[in-house]
């Protein structure tokens, strides 16, 4: 979908989100989220959002980059069940 959308100057990025610290957390156990916690390579923390808005603004700002994907999960990698 992205390649054709390159000549009218049209950039596509992707941000795979992890989980962030948000007011939706803050009813969760904190068993339930320190299970999530387990999962976190590094930082071992929850995404800030102040973070997510400066990969978006690097992302405007580098118009270089085009076609990408970016995790910002901290590594995590969910077990099959």
């Amino acid at each position: 979908m992205a390649r054709p959308m390159a000549p009218e100057g049209i950039r596509v990025n992707t941000i795979l989100l992890g989980f962030f610290e948000t007011p939706i957390l803050k009813p969760m156990k904190s068993e339930a989220k320190q299970a999530l916690h387990t999962h976190l390579q590094f930082p071992t923390r929850f995404v800030k959002p102040h973070e997510y808005v400066e990969i978006v603004a690097m992302l405007c700002e580098q118009v270089y980059i085009n076609m990408e994907y970016i995790r910002v999960d901290a590594g995590v990698r969910m077990p099959p069940r």
